[in-house]
């Protein structure tokens, strides 16, 4: 299942009234759906991921001095992505970055290597996952991709 919330998470102005606004209607209730499903025992076969599509600047863009119009832009090179469930170190980070959040300094991966994670995880070898196009085959990692064993448990 994948649940996404179209209200708004681009905040590339208005940065604080759009978080105070939206982060309450989210937190509590992602909260309640992994106590809910360690609580019955499903946290075992339940695989749960909160990503989004780039990380974020940790400088302010727009706004010029206006605190309440500042936004942060996308950032490709750190990105926050939070997993619990199925095979998974409970309470465990992997990766930091530098003082400003701007570059990794230890635990940096691809995407490439978040994908074949995942497919570890719910059972899929992602290098056996192949189909033949245009003269090569292809993988949903592409020709990369390592699964993540320090997150493992």
């Amino acid at each position: 299942m994948q649940l996404n919330d179209i209200a708004g998470w681009d905040h590339h102005q208005k940065l604080r009234s759009g978080l105070l606004s939206l982060c309450p209607k989210i937190d509590k209730p992602m909260a309640a759906l992994v106590f809910d499903l360690k609580q019955r025992g499903l946290l075992d076969d339940t695989l749960v991921i909160w990503a989004g599509e780039f990380g974020r600047t940790p400088v302010s863009e727009g706004g010029k001095f206006d605190l309440e119009m500042v936004g942060r832009d996308h950032h490709s090179y750190a990105n926050t992505i939070w997993m619990v469930g199925r095979g998974l170190k409970p309470g465990f980070t992997y990766g930091a970055t530098d003082e400003l959040g701007f570059d990794p300094i230890s635990g940096a991966v691809h995407v490439h290597d978040v994908h074949a994670t995942v497919l570890h995880l719910l059972g899929f070898d992602h290098e056996q996952l192949t189909y033949y196009f245009q003269g090569r085959d292809y993988r949903l990692t592409d020709v990369a991709g390592k699964v993540i064993e320090p997150i493992l448990a």
